[in-house]
């Protein structure tokens, strides 16, 4: 590892103790000279961590002697590692550590005393048992994230959480599956992605007060209560009204139609949030029943029918296939989406033909990845660097 000074590097002994790595250097990302330490497991945290080397951070994983739990969640494997590791652990060297042990955790402490931000996911227990606050304590101006299961002090602060089963107590497998079935679970895990996001929000809301001097550096993005922000209206229709949102299969409980219709071979997806685009639909369907119900000119009268909405429309779109009704309502202004697998998701043009997809390195050879969304003066973050072994960068680390 070669060493580096850098125009964030005030104290010779973080890059004595900490040099950054050489993807890491002369980036021109935002993060450029960032330290971060990524005690987090799983999902959330590791999410949070990546958003920051994704940006230029120079990020270090320490996960215990027995790694990671996420490394085994497979299939699907690529190599040895399970595919749900691959996708949020980039850009960040990787050290084993076990806190229990007095020299390791003094190792621990060292990376801690020259980083600039800390990201972790421990348990209040195994806080307590890790002496993992000590190590916070001790270094107050670094910025410290935790994802947390619940709030802290709340009754369920303390318990082990998943995607799952925030998706249950939040509320989002309330509103999410067909009014006569069984509540559904989304089919990615959100909860996860929606705390691994509000984590980072924080992270670099503290890493700004760092820079600005501005107190506020400890962060908490809890699992349950982030998966709750992300109800959003439905959440806000019960606290005005004290009505229960209920589920609606694909319908949307204040727009008509919002959801898919059958074609002759499939479905189409309709997202007429107007009812101008209303207007444009109907013209383009040209068809006398839609047509003379003027009731449906409004989006009020259309959600009090939404049924009937519904069954005529699927009788329309059944006349033909998907791919004709997409030919059709191509340009018109009427807001429409293929229903697509992941597959076809990625191979749409708008993905295909761009660099969302790009490669990198994996312990198991060359890997295809989904690189950042976000764009800097117009271009993509760069894939640097790929996940790591477990404990793949001990001895270079040890050694400064």
């Amino acid at each position: 590892m070669s060493k580096h000074e850098t125009s964030s590097d005030q104290d010779p002994r973080r890059e004595q103790l900490w040099p950054l790595h050489d993807t890491n250097v002369g980036t021109g990302l935002p993060l450029e000279g960032i330290r971060i330490v990524d005690f987090s497991r799983v999902l959330a945290g590791p999410l949070c961590a990546m958003v920051a080397g994704d940006l230029g951070a120079d990020v270090i994983k320490v996960e215990a002697p027995a790694g990671d739990p996420v490394r085994s969640l497979a299939p699907p494997r690529f190599g040895d590692d399970a595919t749900y590791y691959l996708a949020v652990n980039r850009h960040r060297r990787n050290i084993t550590l076990d806190l229990r042990d007095p020299n390791e955790y003094a190792v621990a402490e060292e990376l801690i005393s020259v980083a600039d931000a800390v990201v972790e996911n421990f348990l209040p227990s195994q806080k307590v048992s890790l002496r993992v606050d000590e190590l916070r304590a001790a270094h107050p101006d670094v910025v410290w994230v935790s994802v947390s299961s619940a709030s802290s002090g709340g009754p369920l602060a303390d318990e082990p959480a998943f995607d799952l089963l925030a998706q249950a107590r939040s509320g989002l497998m309330g509103v999410t599956g067909d009014a006569d079935g069984e509540p559904l679970k989304v089919g990615a895990p959100i909860a996860d992605v929606v705390t691994g996001l509000y984590a980072a929000v924080g992270l670099l809301a503290g890493l700004f007060a760092r820079a600005t001097q501005r107190p506020g550096r400890q962060f908490e993005a809890p699992l349950l209560e982030s998966a709750l922000s992300a109800l959003i209206n439905q959440a806000q229709g019960y606290l005005a009204t004290g009505v229960t949102p209920q589920r609606l299969g694909n319908d949307h409980p204040s727009i008509t139609p919002y959801g898919p219709v059958r074609t002759r071979d499939g479905f189409l997806l309709l997202a007429v949030g107007t009812d101008g685009q209303f207007a444009r639909l109907v013209d383009v369907l040209n068809d006398d029943v839609v047509r003379s119900r003027q009731e449906w000119s409004t989006n009020d009268g259309r959600v009090r029918d939404r049924d009937v909405v519904r069954s005529e429309l699927d009788r329309v779109f059944g006349r033909a296939t998907t791919d004709e009704w997409v030919a059709r309502l191509a340009g018109t202004g009427v807001p429409y989406a293929p229903i697509l697998d992941v597959a076809g998701a990625l191979a749409q043009p708008q993905v295909a033909g761009g660099d969302l997809v790009g490669e990198t390195d994996a312990p198991a050879g060359p890997v295809r990845m989904i690189r950042s969304p976000l764009l800097i003066d117009g271009a993509r973050p760069p894939l640097r660097r790929g996940p790591r072994r477990l404990g793949e960068d001990n001895d270079e680390i040890r050694r400064t």
